[in-house]
């Protein structure tokens, strides 16, 4: 069966992160700015692939395969319904084994559906990724807390293995005086309160304290939601605890809200995505940075009235953050509201034992929680940190897991977790014979197989732009999707979806502009270039994997000719070890 190019590439990236729709919205994407592709004209379009793959994927209703395995009768409770978890789930449905989500909300999700505004992040979608997961069959007992509703001993008696994935839901209040007025809240709190439905204005002016990802949301949800002139200014710091909500008919009512948002860092240090930051300065969003927080105004009830900062320099020495503080540069920012968005803690009612003194779970490399055995962890429990970070925690705890269950030891992670090649798939995908030889083989002169240039053979799994030769691509200009960029007036309660999608052939195009760094994409540079005609294509009735050129090392004098007009940094020199 040959599957159409959309549907294998959607295939082969699921193996790894089960919601490429979401993640192709929403992930900063690191990657794009290690990509070598950089030193041409700009990166590739990693996440806009990846999107496009998506969406093909819900539109074209894809689902994951059920296993061809046998099932292993063994039994996984997965502590919480986020990304770690979800992830965990799905890569132990595909070993065999049962899997039970708890989760103490009503959907699953996590910070994919509570900490995300929902014009980044469409239900539809988050539902549609969620939903192929539970029809592996993956069970969920929802508005269900292990620590509460159900003790962790009952849980260690019903499974056999255990995955903490509870992410870090609660916020970090500011470190200062009086930050427990009532109308001084965390970015988590507020953030839950408008995904759930509750909140429907903010207060006139708002600052919100941060720098981050979460600070910018925040930032851009207030100034969606607007205030209402006639409002109680008690009503959000109500909604936001949970005491109330709304009522939706005052909607239409709704004025712009003043938003600020404070980092210690300069606006070009800030660790939001510098994108996001661009929009959030065009929707009339004040950023002023080198800031810090260093008290809280309040009036006779209590509530607070500005926030007191001084200006700073910030810098990061040794992976901990030092602050100074400009004597004389106190002010005060009038406020309504006032958000925390400094950071998230976990909260361990109930898991007290696996709180390590520091507000997060220790673990191992496997992901092994230190000194209990059969219980695993990932995600914003370990640190917080980017949602593609919980889904890799969840994917390598998951084969921690599966060895666990089957009495085997625990395998020594790679430096760099990469989903390399699997020569048998591709063996079957191609209808050819897999048999066992007993006879000495040198290479696979001898092997009776024909696949050309799959295996991954190169020394390295990164490679460095200067083992590329970048002289051999063209300029080809990155083909990127179409933002709505909203304007001071056109932001208030518009909750569109910003990002538009690659069609078809841009997303082709720009997967064409993948270099293939460390692999061989038969260009044939080292067999034109070799003077002394050493390297040459290996015959079409001689079966190769993976290697599409081979050596005469009776002519090669080493030149490193070869290697120095590679593209692709594959070509490596050595002395035959």
């Amino acid at each position: 069966l040959v599957l159409p190019p959309q549907v294998y590439a959607w295939r082969r990236l699921t193996e790894a992160n089960p919601f490429p729709s979401v993640m192709g919205r929403v992930c900063p994407a690191p990657c794009e700015s290690g990509c070598n592709r950089n030193e041409i004209e700009d990166h590739v379009g990693i996440n806009s692939v990846e999107h496009f793959l998506g969406e093909y994927a819900i539109a074209n209703n894809l689902k994951f395969k059920k296993p061809d395995v046998t099932p292993s009768g063994k039994k996984v409770a997965i502590l919480g319904g986020g990304p770690a978890g979800l992830s965990c789930a799905y890569q132990l449905a595909l070993k065999g084994h049962g899997v039970t989500i708890f989760d103490e909300h009503e959907f699953l999700g996590g910070m994919m559906r509570y900490g995300i505004p929902g014009f980044r992040t469409p239900r539809n979608v988050l539902d549609a990724e969620i939903q192929r997961i539970l029809d592996l069959g993956v069970k969920a007992r929802l508005k269900t807390r292990v620590g509460t509703d159900v003790t962790m001993e009952q849980i260690r008696k019903e499974f056999d293995a255990v995955f903490l994935g509870m992410g870090a839901q609660a916020g970090r209040a500011l470190p200062i005086a009086d930050s427990a007025a009532p109308n001084v809240v965390t970015a988590t709190a507020l953030l839950k309160a408008f995904n759930d439905g509750r909140l429907h204005h903010v207060g006139k002016r708002v600052v919100v304290v941060g720098g981050g990802d979460t600070s910018i949301d925040v930032a851009t949800v207030a100034r969606r939601l607007g205030h209402i002139s006639h409002a109680k200014p008690t009503d959000a710091e109500h909604v936001i605890a949970g005491r109330m909500a709304q009522d939706v008919a005052d909607i239409s009512a709704k004025q712009g809200a003043e938003v600020t948002l404070t980092s210690v860092f300069n606006i070009d240090k800030m660790q939001a995505n510098k994108h996001e930051i661009e929009q959030a300065l065009a929707e009339g969003i004040h950023i002023r940075g080198s800031l810090v927080p260093i008290g809280i105004v309040r009036d006779a009830n209590g509530r607070a009235t500005a926030l007191r900062v001084a200006q700073c320099e910030a810098k990061m020495a040794g992976g901990k953050l030092e602050i100074k503080n400009i004597e004389g540069s106190e002010q005060d920012i009038e406020a309504d509201l006032i958000v925390s968005a400094i950071g998230q803690a976990v909260d361990f009612t109930g898991l007290e034992q696996f709180n390590n003194g520091k507000g997060a779970v220790s673990t191992d490399r496997n992901y092994v929680v230190n000194g209990q055995q059969g219980v695993f962890a990932g995600g914003d429990v370990i640190r917080p940190h980017l949602l593609t970070t919980a889904i890799g925690h969840g994917s390598i705890a998951a084969d921690g897991i599966h060895n666990y269950l089957l009495g085997h030891d625990l395998e020594k992670r790679p430096k760099i977790d990469a989903h390399q090649f699997d020569l048998m798939r591709k063996m079957v995908e191609k209808g050819l014979e897999i048999k066992e030889t007993h006879e000495p083989l040198r290479g696979t002169y001898n092997s009776n197989i024909a696949v050309h240039n799959f295996d991954n053979r190169s020394d390295r799994y990164v490679i460095p732009h200067d083992k590329l030769f970048l002289g051999h691509f063209s300029y080809v200009p990155r083909n990127q999707r179409n933002i709505v960029t909203l304007d001071k007036e056109r932001a208030l309660g518009n909750f569109e979806e910003r990002l538009g999608v690659l069609d078809e052939k841009q997303a082709a195009a720009e997967a064409k502009r993948c270099m293939s760094c460390g692999l061989c994409f038969e260009c044939d540079n080292c067999v034109v270039y070799c003077p002394q005609t050493a390297v040459y294509r290996v015959k079409k009735n001689q079966a190769t994997t993976g290697r599409y050129v081979d050596t005469d090392y009776n002519k090669c004098i080493g030149c490193h000719i070869c290697s120095d007009v590679c593209p692709t940094g594959y070509i490596q020199m050595g002395l035959g070890e």
